[in-house]
């Protein structure tokens, strides 16, 4: 499994989490229409966009003069994989404190 760090880091930031959650509910965006949308600079939602580019999160694809952004929700998957993981070890650990109780 791949590490999950770089993608929970990107999403920490609450700005970045907005950008991306709009991008799912609403569907593709340019770095403008997002700054219109959202309370921070056309700058600082290009700089956003790039970091969640980097960890897989999001596409960009030209349109004319135009960069849009899509949702890449498959960037999830590493993240969805580690918290599985996690959850079925804590879910064996309970297991076997229930089984000492019923002993």
């Amino acid at each position: 499994m791949t590490d999950p760090q770089p993608v929970l880091a990107a999403l920490a930031d609450p700005t970045r989490r907005a950008v991306f959650e709009r991008l799912t509910s609403q569907g593709p965006a340019s770095a403008s229409l997002l700054a219109e949308e959202l309370p921070v600079s056309r700058q600082a939602i290009a700089k956003h966009l790039g970091q969640l580019d980097a960890v897989g999160l999001v596409e960009r694809s030209e349109q004319g003069r135009e960069v849009v952004y899509s949702a890449r929700v498959a960037g999830l998957g590493q993240v969805a994989g580690w918290l599985e993981s996690v959850g079925s070890a804590w879910d064996t650990r309970l297991e076997r404190l229930r089984q000492s109780f019923d002993a």
